[in-house]
């Protein structure tokens, strides 16, 4: 496997006396130690697409500060974690980042395990997609037909826009949309907690041209959350691989305060949890990934806390 650099200084924290008391700093090891299967971590140090897409920079140090706020919390698993180390893209050089982010992705998928890639902007989404599709293809002499992947997202924004301008945060989706009819796939793709004021009338356009299942920030609440998730079991029934993103600016500001393009609404913690558990179990999820974490905008690491949350909530059944 390409080696990464694995800077291990972030896992640390309490250690307790009881007997089963251990947390994921003590627990974690780096991937070259690994001689089982388990949960990958990969980080993706970049905010060059941020920067293009003209948002708040600074989701470049995302990774590490994930790493710190999931250090502390509890450990529950049986199976084993690893520290994949992080790409890092080098100034602007986004697409050559996202080819590296892909390989190594697809690699810690051929080995057999699980990959939770960290974030940076949400560009990481196109890196992400390239690594699953990547790892499928190796394994098409299996298949007679396509692959029948389903993307959810999590997001305040379609990021559809039109990529034959620029590739940024805000095109990944529209990318692999490309990408999927050169390949003669199915573009599976659910949106889910949109923001109407954040998303142009094109955009909407464009995602009922593609077929999306979108569903709006405004329509998740207590009483109409059983819903959405058959709506989401239904999208999931017609795949056979998921890959599930989570922008962290489908919170609340106030929940994650630390993002390119902060939440005047955004749809709660405690109403996308349910979701990540039904996709999780789903016995479906190859690979998911948390995007747009940036530090330099947090505040008391509340952003850093929730994606914390987030991957031990994503990988609780281990």
């Amino acid at each position: 496997m390409t080696a990464e650099t694995i800077d291990m200084s972030a896992w640390t924290g309490r250690i307790d006396p009881e007997s089963n008391s251990e947390r994921w700093h003590q627990c974690i090891r780096p991937l070259d130690q690994a001689g089982s299967k388990g949960v990958a971590l990969l980080g993706f140090a970049s905010d060059a697409g941020v920067k293009r897409n003209q948002g708040r920079p600074g989701a470049t140090q995302g990774p590490q500060a994930i790493r710190r706020a999931l250090a502390p919390l509890a450990w529950h698993r049986q199976a084993p974690a690893f520290d994949a180390g992080d790409v890092v893209c080098r100034g602007d050089a986004l697409e050559e980042a996202q080819q590296r982010l892909g390989e190594r992705l697809a690699e810690l998928l051929d080995a057999g395990h699980f990959p939770v890639a960290l974030g940076g902007g949400h560009e990481i989404a196109f890196g992400s997609w390239q690594g699953l599709a990547r790892h499928l293809e190796a394994q098409g002499s299996k298949h007679d037909r396509p692959p029948q992947i389903g993307i959810v997202n999590l997001d305040a924004h379609f990021d559809l826009r039109d990529p034959s301008h620029a590739h940024s945060s805000g095109t990944p989706f529209a990318q692999i949309a490309d990408a999927c009819e050169q390949r003669h796939w199915p573009f599976r793709y659910a949106c889910l907690g949109v923001s109407r004021a954040s998303n142009t009338r094109a955009l909407f356009q464009r995602a009922k041209d593609l077929g999306v299942l979108v569903r709006e920030d405004r329509e998740f609440t207590a009483a109409t959350l059983e819903a959405i998730l058959r709506d989401v079991k239904r999208f999931i029934a017609h795949c056979e691989h998921l890959y599930l993103t989570i922008d962290l600016d489908v919170l609340p500001a106030t929940e994650a305060p630390g993002v390119s393009a902060p939440a005047a609404r955004g749809v709660s913690l405690a109403l996308i949890e349910p979701l990540i558990e039904i996709i999780r179990d789903s016995g479906k999820l190859r690979l998911a990934d948390i995007a747009e974490l940036n530090p330099e905008h947090d505040i008391d690491g509340r952003t850093a806390k929730v994606a914390a949350r987030l991957v031990h909530q994503l990988t609780l059944t281990g």
